[in-house]
């Protein structure tokens, strides 16, 4: 970007007469913070990262937020955009004759360092299954095309970070866990999620199956990551396995090598900011929206909150909206 400024504030930013749209990708705690601020100055339209927020007791305000801000908001879900993840969404339905059980595993690298260290603190980052998580219950609704109606959860802290400190404070974010959801249509879907499983030959496994059978994708991690002594990083993969009659078959699914240099997602980053530039330009609709990234913190809190009381936490986007989530 040759012709990039450096800017002193968000105000700044927002206020400048040649912005057009604003991505945010700040801490996950200062998310609504600077959506507000932008917003108290003029409505742009804005690509979020998520999650959208992390404190249970902004529910309510996100939601007024959503309802009165006048240009478009995208929350940043990329893993839709994942190719193998996209072609898994098209088929999961025919596949299965209608999912009954679907099922996502990530076995991946610990938190990266972060300025201030903030993905190392709760009351940061909104807790692990909001932070690395959230996407994932985004999936969940997007493949299911339903409502989580009941939400259970065990997670720890085993492996990573117990011996750091900062300030004077160990680090208490969790780096495992299991989240099973229960949804209105009757379908089901676990989580499982293990960051000290950088040493898997993918990073995410998904399945789902049905009375007609089963479909799966398979997804490598960044490639930057790939140890180059193993040659070269695995290729995506989509498994149909059909029940009657039987007959697994597996499709190959390359990503652009470009692509694949520019970001760790896959590709995804490139495919969602094409789809953002093209609501912007009124060529489509936004696709992730502001909603949607509510009910993936609220399904992320739910979780967080299960795990940490043992307990299962019944209609779980209300009780986010009712701060009991915190």
């Amino acid at each position: 970007a040759p012709h990039a400024s450096i800017a002193g504030s968000v105000a700044e930013v927002a206020a400048d007469p040649r912005v057009d749209c604003l991505l945010i990708a700040s801490p996950n705690y200062v998310h609504f913070a600077q959506l507000k601020e932008i917003a108290a100055i003029r409505a742009l339209p804005i690509l979020v990262e998520k999650p959208l927020f992390t404190d249970p007791v902004d529910a309510a305000a996100v939601k007024a937020f959503a309802a009165t801000y006048t240009a478009p908001v995208w929350v940043a879900m990329e893993y839709r955009y994942m190719p193998p993840v996209a072609r898994f969404i098209e088929q999961a339905q025919d596949a299965t004759g209608g999912i009954r059980m679907l099922t996502i595993r990530e076995h991946r690298y610990p938190f990266l360092d972060k300025v201030a260290h903030w993905n190392r603190f709760n009351r940061r980052s909104g807790g692990t299954f909001v932070e690395k998580c959230c996407h994932f219950f985004d999936l969940m609704r997007l493949i299911l095309k339903s409502e989580p109606v009941r939400i259970m959860a065990s997670a720890g802290q085993e492996v990573n970070h117990l011996n750091e400190h900062y300030d004077g404070e160990a680090p208490d974010i969790w780096d495992c866990g299991y989240v099973l959801v229960d949804f209105a249509s009757g379908a089901r879907a676990m989580l499982e999620l293990c960051m000290y499983a950088e040493g898997s030959r993918y990073q995410e496994e998904i399945s789902a199956v049905g009375v007609r059978g089963k479909v799966e994708c398979l997804v490598p991690g960044p490639g930057r990551f790939w140890p180059a002594h193993l040659g070269a990083a695995p290729t995506p993969q989509l498994i149909v396995s059909p029940r009657f009659p039987q007959g697994p078959y597996t499709v190959e699914i390359p990503v652009d090598p470009q692509l694949l240099t520019a970001g760790d997602h896959n590709g995804s980053t490139f495919y969602q900011h094409q789809r953002f530039c093209a609501a912007l330009r009124g060529e489509g609709p936004v696709e992730v929206t502001l909603d949607d990234g509510w009910k993936a913190v609220a399904m992320g809190m739910a979780a967080q909150l299960s795990a940490n009381q043992g307990t299962a936490i019944s209609n779980p986007l209300d009780a986010c909206e009712s701060a009991k989530c915190g």
